[in-house]
C-alpha cells in the first residue's frame, strides 16, 4: 500500500466506524454464528502475493463483522462496559501511526510526560489522596498480579531471613466474590492457589472482615506468613464493595500489604457521591480502576496507583546494557513499573478523551448510567414473578426470574439459564448472569456510551414477556 491508498482506505475506515457506532443497533448484539464459522471462511495459509486492500476490506464485512459481538450497542448490557469514544479512537489511530514505543523517557519524551501527566488528572479526577503515584498498565488482572509481586519481593527485602522456599507459607485473602484474576495472580506469583484463601461473605456479598481476621490468626499460629489481602470496591458478581477501611486497620495491624481492586466502580470516585470511597481506599498501598471501562477511554488502558514507588521498581527493574541511558533515575522508565518491556502510547487516547469530553461529560454520563439502573431495579421490584438477588450497587442490576408455582433451586436456576439463552440467542439484547448464594442471577449493566432510557425500557420488556412465556 502506498500513501495515496492509505489515505483513500483510511478515510472508507473512518466512514465506516463512524457510520458503524451511529447504527450498532442494527445489528444482533451477540454474533449468531457456531464455533468454526469464521474459520472456515477463512484460508488455511497467507497469500504469497499481496491482494488488493479493497477485497481484504470487502472480507472484513462479509466474514469478521457478521462474528463480532457488539460491544458498543446501546443494547449490550452484559459483563462491564468496554467503552470507547471519537476522541479515544482518534487517539489510538494516532499512537498506531506513530509507532512509538514509551518503554522509557528516551525513546520518547512526550509519551513518558504525558503519561505522567495523565495519571495525575486521573488521580485529582477521582479523588484519590496525593500519596498515590500512577503507572498506566494494560489491563487490572496485571495490575493486580504486579501488586502482588511487589507485595512478595518487598517481605523477602524487609525480613532477610526468609528464605526463597518460604514463599509456600505466603497467604494471600480476598473475598469469596473476589474477580478470578486475584487467584491467577496468586497462581502466576509461584505462591499457588491453595495459598489464596477466599473469605466468607456479609449479607450484601462484601468481604466478613471479622472472618478475614479469625483466617490471619489461624495462619499465623499455623507458622504461615499473612502476606496480601485484596480488597473489591465492586465485585463482578454483585458491585459489591468491602469493608476497605476495616481491611485496612487488619492490614496495618498484621502488616500485610493491601490491594484495592476497584477495575469498574473505581471510575465513580470521580462523582462526589462517591467520593468517600476515594478517601477509603487511601489506607491501601496499591489501587487499580480501568478507564476503559467507563471513562471512555478505549480498550486497553487500566490505572495502576501505587504509593511505593521504589517497591515496585525494585520489583521489577533490570538494566542491561543496552537499556542504559544518560539520564539513568532522573526520569521515569516505565519499563521498569510492570510486567511489560514494550509499551504502547496509550496516554495520547487519555489527553484526547480527557481534554476533548472533559470531566463534566463524563461525570454526566455516568450519573445517566446509575440513573437507568434505578429505573430498571423499580421495574423489576414491581413485578412479583421477579426477583432482586443483590443490593442496587451503581449501575448493576441483579435478578432473577421466580414464579411462584417453582420452589425447587435447582428448577429455578436452570429455569434462568433457559431464559437468559433465549434473550441472547434473539440478538436484541445481551446479559450474563452469576451465581450469588447458589442462585442463579442475571447481571444488567447500564453503562454503554448510547444507552438510553428507550434501551432499558425495551429490554425490560423483552426480558418479562419472554420470561413468561418460556417453556417450564
Amino acid at each position: 500500500m502506498n500513501s495515496k491508498e492509505f489515505k483513500k482506505y483510511g478515510r472508507e475506515i473512518i466512514d465506516f466506524i463512524a457510520d458503524y457506532l451511529e447504527n450498532t443497533e442494527q445489528y444482533p448484539v451477540k454474533t449468531m454464528m457456531k464455533p468454526g464459522d469464521i474459520k472456515s471462511k477463512i484460508k488455511s495459509e497467507a497469500p504469497e502475493i499481496g491482494e488488493p486492500f479493497s477485497k481484504i476490506l470487502e472480507d472484513f464485512n462479509e466474514v469478521i463483522l457478521p462474528g463480532l459481538t457488539h460491544w458498543q450497542s446501546p443494547n449490550f448490557f452484559a459483563y462491564f462496559s468496554s467503552n470507547n469514544s471519537y476522541e479515544s479512537i482518534l487517539g489510538e489511530l494516532l499512537a498506531s501511526g506513530l509507532g512509538v514505543n514509551a518503554f522509557s523517557w528516551e525513546t520518547s519524551p512526550s509519551a513518558t510526560e504525558l503519561e505522567e501527566m495523565m495519571m495525575l488528572w486521573l488521580r485529582n479526577a477521582v479523588n484519590l489522596s496525593d500519596d498515590f503515584t500512577g503507572v498506566i498498565q494494560d489491563t487490572a488482572s496485571v495490575s493486580t498480579l504486579c501488586s502482588i509481586l511487589t507485595a512478595r519481593e518487598k517481605r523477602f527485602r524487609d525480613f532477610p531471613s526468609l528464605r526463597r522456599s518460604d514463599i509456600a507459607k505466603f497467604r494471600v485473602y480476598c473475598s469469596e466474590e473476589a474477580h478470578s484474576s486475584i487467584e491467577r495472580a496468586v497462581i502466576i506469583s509461584g505462591i499457588g492457589r491453595d495459598n489464596c484463601i477466599k473469605i466468607s461473605l456479609n449479607a450484601d456479598f462484601s468481604m466478613d472482615s471479622s472472618a478475614l481476621e479469625v483466617q490471619i490468626l489461624e495462619d499465623i499460629r499455623a507458622g504461615l506468613i499473612p502476606l496480601c489481602v485484596v480488597s473489591a470496591v465492586g465485585t463482578t458478581g454483585s458491585l459489591a464493595i468491602d469493608p476497605v477501611e476495616e481491611i485496612g486497620v487488619l492490614a496495618s495491624k498484621y502488616q500485610i500489604w493491601h490491594h484495592v481492586d476497584a477495575a469498574y466502580s473505581g471510575n465513580a470516585f470521580i462523582l462526589d457521591e462517591y467520593k468517600h470511597l476515594a478517601e477509603a481506599v487511601s489506607c491501601a498501598d496499591t489501587i487499580v480502576f480501568n478507564p476503559h471501562k467507563w471513562i471512555f477511554i478505549n480498550f486497553d488502558f487500566s490505572a495502576y496507583f501505587v504509593k511505593d514507588t521504589e517497591a515496585l521498581i525494585s520489583t521489577f527493574e533490570i538494566i542491561p546494557e543496552y537499556l542504559k541511558t544518560t539520564q539513568g533515575n532522573t526520569v521515569n522508565n516505565y519499563r521498569d513499573w510492570g510486567v511489560q518491556l514494550g509499551r504502547r502510547f496509550r496516554a495520547l487516547k487519555a489527553w484526547f478523551v480527557l481534554r476533548g469530553m472533559g470531566l463534566e461529560q463524563i461525570r454526566r454520563k455516568l450519573r445517566h448510567h446509575i440513573y437507568l439502573a434505578g429505573i430498571l431495579h423499580e421495574l423489576i421490584q414491581s413485578e412479583p414473578d421477579f426477583e432482586i438477588i443483590a443490593p442496587l450497587s451503581f449501575n448493576l442490576v441483579c435478578f432473577r426470574y421466580k414464579p411462584s408455582n417453582i420452589y425447587e433451586v435447582n428448577a429455578v436456576n436452570q429455569l434462568n439459564i433457559n431464559l437468559l439463552n433465549k434473550l441472547n440467542d434473539s440478538g436484541k439484547i445481551y446479559l450474563t448472569k452469576t451465581k450469588l448464594q447458589g442462585k442463579i442471577t442475571l447481571r444488567m449493566v447500564t453503562g454503554t456510551v448510547r444507552v438510553d432510557e428507550r434501551n432499558v425500557l425495551s429490554a425490560w420488556e423483552l426480558i418479562r414477556d419472554t420470561a413468561r412465556n418460556i417453556p417450564r
